[in-house]
Order: C-alpha cells, then sequence, then structure tokens
C-alpha cells in the first residue's frame, strides 16, 4: 500500500474478505495496522462484507466508509438491508468518534464497590 501512496493514490480500499463471500473482516489485524499506518489517507473496505455488523465494525475501527454490493443484492428483502447496513455504518461511525475504551484481557469494574455489599 505504501507504493500506491508514494505514486499518487488518494483512497486505499482493502478487502474485507473475498468479493462476494459475506464472511465480514477476515484479518482485523491487518486492517487495524492499515489504519494505523495511514492515519492520513482515506480507507474504504471492499467486498466480503456480509452482514451490517460488519460494516459497523470497519467504521468502528476507524475506516471512512465500506463498499459493498451482494450483501444488498443478494438479501431477502433488499431495502430492508441497505437500511440495515445505512444504520450500522452510522453507529459504528458515531462510536469511533466517542473514543471507545480500550479492551482489556482481564476484568476490571468501572462501578465503585464503596458502599456496596460484597457478597
Amino acid at each position: 500500500c505504501e507504493r500506491l501512496v508514494e505514486v499518487g493514490c488518494k483512497v486505499l480500499m482493502p478487502w474485507g474478505a473475498p468479493i462476494g463471500t459475506g464472511l465480514g473482516l477476515n484479518n482485523i489485524y491487518g486492517l487495524r495496522s492499515l489504519r494505523a499506518h495511514f492515519p492520513g489517507i482515506p480507507l474504504v473496505v471492499d467486498a466480503g462484507l456480509g452482514l451490517p455488523s460488519h460494516a459497523a465494525q470497519a467504521m468502528e475501527m476507524g475506516y471512512d466508509a465500506v463498499l459493498l454490493n451482494t450483501a444488498v443484492a443478494k438479501a431477502g428483502d433488499p431495502v430492508v438491508m441497505a437500511r440495515a447496513f445505512s444504520l450500522a455504518v452510522e453507529a459504528g461511525a458515531l462510536a469511533a468518534g466517542a473514543d471507545p475504551m480500550d479492551a482489556r484481557d482481564m476484568a476490571a469494574p468501572s462501578t465503585p464497590v464503596f458502599g456496596k455489599a460484597i457478597l
């Protein structure tokens, strides 16, 4: 991708998964690494999305957009599925802008325990 940017590409479009599979984001680590490496370049997840939750996840990772067709075209109700994707993209973008908490490997309650019974 570095070479693409060097020769003037203004947008990078990595796959979520192979086109038309609906498998979602197959390489979360790779997609996160791309976002971290190219913070100023618009990134669009292209191909492989099958569910609105896949689109929300891409947006939550800081991607700028998703491009899809098969997930809507092959849905039982394409109009409803398109609406679901629209809402998911909006929700994912809002979540990314809200500075979500970092995931933790261990439990760490955020509710104070002072003054509460411990059973």
